[in-house]
This record gives C-alpha cells, structure tokens and sequence, in this order.
C-alpha cells in the first residue's frame, strides 16, 4: 500500500511539473505570436503612409486638373475621399501597436510601457526556407501536456494497487516508553526518574476488514474506471497534438505559397498605378481609373503584409505544437533566487531550499539525509 502510494505521489509531482513546463510553452508561444502581431502591425503602418504619399499626389494632380478646367471636380473629390480613408487607418493602426506593445509587456513581466529601446526597430521575422522535424513521434512524446497526461495514468494505475491493498489484511506492532509519576502519597516529583516510574507497552495489531469487501471491491473499480478514463484523455491529447502540428505545417506551406504570388501581385498594382497616373495626366483616362489601381494595390500590400506575418505565426504553432518552450528552464531553479532567499528569511525551509552559495564559485554541498532541494526541476 504504502509503496504504490508513493509511486503515485512521484507520479502526481511529475505531473505538475509538466503543466509547469506546458504553461512555459503557452508563455514562449504567447510572447512569439504577440511580436510576430507588433511586427505586422508596423509593417501595415508602414504599407498605410507609403499609400498616403501615393494618393497625395494623386489627388493634388486631380486638384491641378479641376482648376485649369480640363476636369470636373467629382475627380479632386473622389480623390479627397480615398486619401482620407487611408489617413484614418494611421491611427488605428498605431493605437494596435500600442496594445500588442503592451501585451508583449505584460507576457515579459514588466509593466506596460514603451519598448522601442528593447526592441528597437525591425521587420517581421523570417522564417527559415526549410523546416526540419527530425521524429514527430518523438518530438510529440516530449510536449509536456502529453508528458503530463501520461504522468497522471501512471499516478492512478498505482492508486488501483492502493485500493486493492485495502482487500488483505494488515498488521501492525505498536509500543511505547515512557516515565510516569505523580505529587500524591506516597509518590512525589522527585521520583519521576526512578526505576519504578518506567513503564512500556508493546503488541501487536492485525486488521482485515472482511465485512466491508463490497465497499472496497467497489473502490477498486472505480480506481480502474478513472485510470481508463484517464488513458482515453491521453490518446486524445496525442491526437489533438498530432492535428495541431499538420494544422501548423499546413498553414505554414499556404501562407509561404500564396506570398510568392502576392508578391508579383503588388508588383503588377504598382505599375498599375503608376501608368494610371501618366495617363490621366495625360488626359487619356478619366481617374476612376486611378481610383481602381490606388485601391488595388492597397488591398494586395495588406495582403502581402499579413501573409508574411501567417508565415512566421504558423511557425510559431508548428513550435508549439512540438512543445517547444519549456527548454527555456533547463540550469534553473523553478523559483528565482530572490524569491527563495525571501522564504528563508521567512521560514526554516532546511535542505528544501539550498542555502547561500560558497565563494569562489564552489558548488553547494549535497543535501543531507534523504531530503531533496525543493526547486531543483528534473532533466526530462
């Protein structure tokens, strides 16, 4: 009983510190995908002024035109409405950035604030031409939500042993030493250490609970009802991480695709608006012309924008999907020095939390007795 409440106690503290290592993985996702969006985001603020240059000019020459008399001003005005329109994406678009900025704080553990000093400029993250995935059965047995699920069958798999050990019987030896006197005649204090006043019990115990079987036959059963339910979750915590990498990857190849075409795409809308512009300057097109091409490439930027923003975030997915994140504690205690020399001042903690470092780099001594260093994390 006692030795496969222990294997399922070792299971259980296995199991926490999987979620432990899957909340590390939701948080290194988190903060990738969030400055893949900051990235993006500046990158279409930077697609928004560049279209506001071009329909400036656009409507200045609509502008020209309608005061020498060679057009209406239903031209100047239809361009007036297109380049406000754009003008008015800005500030949305900034006010996004600033939001994602301080997302990106707050996964950080800082407060929110401005983080061009930390992150400086930059373009959206390339991803690399080819992606490696070496095993997937492999990499997928390493993602700790499915180390976690499998953790928690062996836990109650053991808790079955525990249960059914309930069916046989038990024994016991108990005892106990001890002094006894009293202030009373003819006995008094002073006779607390005399020989006389020494007194043990000693016997042993033996219990068999044959009366309840149908209780505990019941309990085991409901131990093995859980563990299956528990195996049902892990195969469907493989699967769901099986679908989330081909979702990845899927989406990883689409977006990768479809920017080779958006390219050529805002490549062909550039020299659509710039051979619009000629010839309504030339007079051989009205500018509901330019109006179409100026719209167009304007779409196919945005486009092309967040395509390439989809490659880098189905990258991070296929990452995460293959647990990637958690190696980000590998060397380091799971609570941060300063907050462990806070505990010790706080509470004698004894071998649980080594103390203060030796000089000269030496490493701390082993822990004595059978005690473990509570923060140490496992090498999985």
């Amino acid at each position: 009983r006692y030795r496969r409440g222990v294997e399922s106690a070792s299971a259980n503290l296995g199991s926490q510190i999987a979620a432990y290592d899957n909340a590390l993985v939701s948080l290194t996702g988190e903060v990738a995908s969030v400055y893949i969006q900051s990235r993006t985001l500046e990158e279409q603020l930077v697609v928004a002024r560049g279209n506001v240059e071009i329909q400036q000019k656009g409507y200045q020459l609509a502008d020209v035109r309608f005061r020498t008399g060679e057009t209406s001003g239903l031209d100047p005005s239809q361009a007036l409405t297109l380049l406000r329109s754009t003008q008015a994406q800005i500030p949305s678009l900034e006010s996004q950035i600033r939001k994602s900025r301080n997302a990106l704080s707050i996964l950080l553990g800082m407060p929110p604030r401005d983080l061009d000093a930390v992150l400086g400029g930059g373009d959206i993250p390339k991803a690399p031409e080819m992606v490696a995935l070496g095993m997937p059965a492999e990499l997928l047995r390493r993602r700790p939500d499915i180390r976690q699920a499998e953790l928690q069958v062996a836990a109650q798999n053991a808790q079955i042993g525990v249960a059914e050990s309930q069916l046989y019987p038990s024994f016991s030896l108990t005892g106990s030493l001890g002094y006894t006197t009293s202030d009373t005649n003819p006995s008094d204090m002073s006779d607390l250490f005399n020989s006389d006043s020494f007194g043990y019990t000693i016997g042993p115990g033996f219990s068999w609970p044959i009366l309840n079987y149908g209780r505990l036959k019941n309990n085991v059963r409901v131990q093995d009802a859980r563990l299956e339910e528990l195996i049902v979750n892990y195969q469907y915590t493989v699967l769901e991480a099986a679908r989330e990498v081909e979702d990845g990857l899927a989406g990883f190849r689409g977006a990768r695709a479809s920017t080779a075409f958006l390219a050529d795409s805002v490549a062909s809308a550039q020299r659509s608006v710039d051979l619009s512009l000629i010839q309504y300057r030339e007079g051989a097109t009205d500018y509901q012309r330019v109006l179409d091409s100026q719209k167009s490439l304007q779409a196919q930027q945005e486009e092309y924008t967040s395509a390439l923003g989809s490659i880098s975030q189905n990258l991070v997915a296929v990452y995460r999907a293959l647990g990637g994140g958690w190696q980000i504690r590998a060397g380091n205690d799971f609570v941060p020095e300063a907050r462990q020399e806070r505990m010790r001042e706080r509470t004698d903690w004894g071998d649980l939390i080594p103390g203060e470092k030796l000089p000269d780099g030496l490493p701390e001594p082993p822990p004595t007795g059978q005690a473990q260093p509570l923060f140490n994390p496992p090498d999985w």
